[in-house]
């Protein structure tokens, strides 16, 4: 795997190194010791999969509070998403900067979302799906998110959104007294 970290310390971009024949490729997808050697969380506790059925849905922009806060390893397993991640640690010097990266099988692209990161995709194809793995268990008490559009996070979506849940609409306007919880996590 190629591990590239992004303008966002502790987030990367990771790419499957290929190994081509004439059968197609195999490639590793998920390695601890290399996720180890890297500095990065390899702890991971749970996998979950999403399926958005049509172009233009968007989940997010979602995250843990401690304890429960997760790092998350993001790939798209069928269609296309626009990935997005924010860094949402006070302390940061990169605070509320967002960087995104389009996933698709092809381009076998992964993002891992450090704890301490707000993270949303919108779907560019129907029928996307997305796998993640996730270092804490879902903790519904600890679920917190921001709206996909506020003005302050100035995120750029390269898309109409047509499908969002109630849920994700009805997440507040950026608040930095919410992200206290978050602080001390660089």
């Amino acid at each position: 795997m190629i591990f590239k970290e992004t303008k966002l310390k502790g987030a990367y971009v990771i790419e499957i190194e290929k190994l081509k024949d004439e059968r197609g490729y195999f490639a590793r997808a998920w390695c601890q010791r290399e996720f180890q050697e890297h500095g990065l969380d390899a702890c991971l506790v749970q996998c979950n999969v999403s399926d958005s059925i049509e172009k233009g849905t968007l989940r997010g922009m979602h995250y843990q509070d401690p304890p429960y806060a997760e790092t998350k390893v993001v790939r798209c397993t069928r269609g296309a998403i626009y990935d997005v991640m924010i860094d949402l640690r006070p302390d940061s010097r990169t605070f509320l900067q967002w960087i995104a990266e389009t996933l698709t099988p092809d381009n076998g692209k992964m993002m891992y979302v450090p704890k301490g990161f707000g993270h949303g995709f919108l779907s560019l194809a129907d029928h996307s799906m997305v796998f993640y793995q996730v270092s804490e268990f879902f903790a519904a008490d600890y679920a917190r998110g921001l709206r996909w559009n506020d003005p302050r996070l100035n995120i750029t979506w390269p898309g109409e959104v047509t499908t969002i849940s109630k849920k994700d609409q009805e997440w507040g306007n950026f608040d930095l007294a919410l992200l206290s919880p978050l602080n001390g996590m660089v």
